[in-house]
């Protein structure tokens, strides 16, 4: 995936100044495909040149422009072509596991340390993640309204099934993390209670 096909997938809301483009993707795409902000401008202007967007100028205020993106057909079957193909997975890094594999470094306070910080960041997680889904549910996501709008009503609760889907696999990953620290956690208390030593301890 591209910072473009995220891009283009919001689009395929409504047309939307690069303002609130951004506003839209932090508050939606970008839970799942992060980018900077200084990114995306940039991506703006190349999508214009491969005809992905086309692009309206039109007054802000009495002195100013903004640029209004919206999605051609080229963009949208950009999106669809890419929607057609297999996920490319990227190589593992996760550097939770491996200090985890390496505790016995490390010491039983560090240890700790590093899996309470670790339950910490995904329990923050799954709340977001369990938030974006009620508000799906409640309806209270503006730019599903603006989507559901340009939809069939026959088409709606697929749409919103399908966002449901994208972020319940979000909470199951985080709930996942959240049992394997805690798994971790009474790894230490068993090992300790033994009186397994870590090299890290001395």
């Amino acid at each position: 995936m591209s910072l473009r096909h995220a891009l283009l997938a919001v689009l395929t809301a409504e047309p939307m100044t690069g303002y609130n483009l951004i506003r839209y993707f932090d508050g939606t795409v970008a839970y799942m495909w992060q980018a900077p902000h200084s990114q995306i401008y940039p991506e703006l202007r190349r999508m214009e040149q491969d005809e992905l967007v086309e692009v309206e100028v039109v007054p802000r205020g009495k002195r100013a422009e903004k640029r209004v993106y919206s999605l051609t057909g080229k963009g949208l079957a950009e999106l669809r072509a890419w929607l057609e193909e297999p996920t490319l997975y990227p190589p593992e890094r996760d550097p939770s596991r491996v200090r985890a594999a390496h505790f016995e470094f490390s010491s039983y306070a560090a240890a700790r340390a590093q899996l309470r910080a670790h339950r910490a960041h995904y329990a923050a997680a799954l709340a977001t993640w369990e938030g974006m889904v009620d508000d799906l549910e409640a309806r209270r996501v503006p730019l599903l309204d603006s989507r559901l709008r340009q939809r069939p009503r026959a088409e709606h609760e697929a749409i919103v099934e399908f966002k449901r889907f994208a972020f319940r696999g979000e909470s199951a990953k985080a709930r996942a993390e959240i049992d394997w620290a805690e798994e971790g956690l009474a790894l230490l208390d068993r090992l300790e209670g033994e009186g397994v030593p870590f090299w890290g301890e001395g």
